[in-house]
């Protein structure tokens, strides 16, 4: 019924011009595969890296400028009159006074030390 020809199962050589295409397309093959390899190692190293850089960002002090520390630093603050200090938080050399006013509006203050001066003044309300 159905008779196989084998002559058509045998594998013929191919011409030498075919030949020539079937082996660059290999070279081709494993080439892409070799960069895809290497692209994908470069992410996951990306990750790992990523990862512990994290960590380690995490246990660093987040305050990089220092109060300068020449002895003992003497600053005088000069609020301004009647302001009342609610509450203060130090950042590097700024301090955030926050506080009301003599008018009873809540007011942020800004203070540099290294400067000796007030650096901002946010008033502090609803639209």
């Amino acid at each position: 019924m159905s008779k196989i020809d084998h002559d058509e199962q045998d594998e013929k050589p191919l011409d030498p011009v075919l030949e020539k295409v079937r082996r660059k397309m290999i070279r081709l093959q494993l080439v892409s595969a070799g960069v895809m390899v290497i692209a994908l190692m470069a992410v996951l190293i990306a990750i790992v890296y990523k990862a512990n850089h994290a960590n380690q960002a995490s246990r660093a002090p987040a305050i990089t400028e220092d109060v300068p520390n020449e002895g003992t630093t003497i600053v005088m603050a000069a609020l301004p009159e009647g302001f009342k200090v609610n509450a203060t938080q130090l950042s590097g050399d700024r301090v955030l006074f926050d506080g009301t006013d003599k008018a009873g509006q809540r007011k942020m203050l800004v203070f540099n030390i290294r400067r000796g001066r007030i650096e901002a003044e946010i008033a502090v309300g609803a639209p």
